[in-house]
């Protein structure tokens, strides 16, 4: 594949995908600075979506036929 025909190909990619920046910018960091407003709110986040994890985590009661059992 030629060099104009690989830029063809990736410029029809993006346009029938609608790529508008590249993947591994948004798995990289990046060096720019975040506010502390920002990251306290992230901070939050992170915490509510562990608290979430950890109540469906939790044990909860099952039944075995009609008598119901909860875990010990």
């Amino acid at each position: 594949m030629s060099h104009s025909e690989y830029e063809a190909a990736v410029a029809a990619f993006i346009r029938a995908n609608g790529i508008t920046r590249c993947p591994t910018a948004c798995v990289v960091r990046t060096q720019g600075t975040v506010s502390p407003d920002d990251q306290e709110a992230l901070r939050r986040r992170a915490a509510e979506g562990e608290m979430r994890r950890s109540r469906r985590r939790a044990p909860t009661p099952f039944q075995f036929g009609k008598k119901s059992f909860a875990p010990r």
